[in-house]
């Protein structure tokens, strides 16, 4: 297929999945979802405006750093139907997942460092071991990795009032 003339203010499912690298089907699930939306012809054919294109790129890079669908149709559901979205609106939508996005970096960041040090469990650190949880002692704070899921950085206490980071280097007496 040709490169579409930027005079061509619609585009078919078949072109909007060429541009953007998505399949139709999943094109077809984001508009049942309503992560995107078309106009239907008089053959009943889809259309999409051309800013359709970034509203796919959008929900393709939510998705990828772990982004629900329905948190991204909400945050989409915030830009103007009427109107191609401005640089403005997109800021406007962005600057409500900074804080969301900030937290998962530095979880991420938290993870490959403290995985680092703990190879295959074998335990090379068990006192300060993220993953260590001897005869399930942490069981009584929740479900879930506990020591993973405090944020020690921020000095938030971990559930069951223990600091984060008192829970998070608590000694262990035995291995994982």
């Amino acid at each position: 297929m040709s490169r579409l003339e930027f005079r061509v203010h619609e585009l078919t499912v078949g072109q909007l999945a060429e541009r953007s690298g998505v399949a139709v089907s999943a094109l077809h699930f984001y508009e049942s979802k309503g992560l995107i939306s078309s106009r239907r012809t008089a053959g009943n054919q889809r259309r999409f405006t051309r800013d359709t294109l970034r509203r796919v790129a959008f929900v393709k890079v939510a998705q990828r750093v772990g982004i629900p669908l329905n948190r991204i149709r909400d945050a989409l559901a915030t830009l103007p139907e009427e109107r191609t979205p401005t640089a403005e609106d997109w800021a406007r939508l962005s600057e409500t997942w900074r804080t969301e996005l900030d937290d998962r970096i530095a979880q991420l960041e938290k993870l490959r460092d403290e995985l680092t040090d703990c190879i295959g469990c074998g335990c090379l650190s068990i006192s300060t071991c993220a993953l260590a949880n001897p005869y399930d002692r942490l069981g009584d704070e929740g479900p879930g990795p506990r020591r993973l899921l405090v944020e020690r950085h921020r000095g938030r206490p971990a559930p069951g009032g223990k600091s984060a980071t008192t829970a998070a280097t608590a000694p262990c007496a035995d291995a994982c």
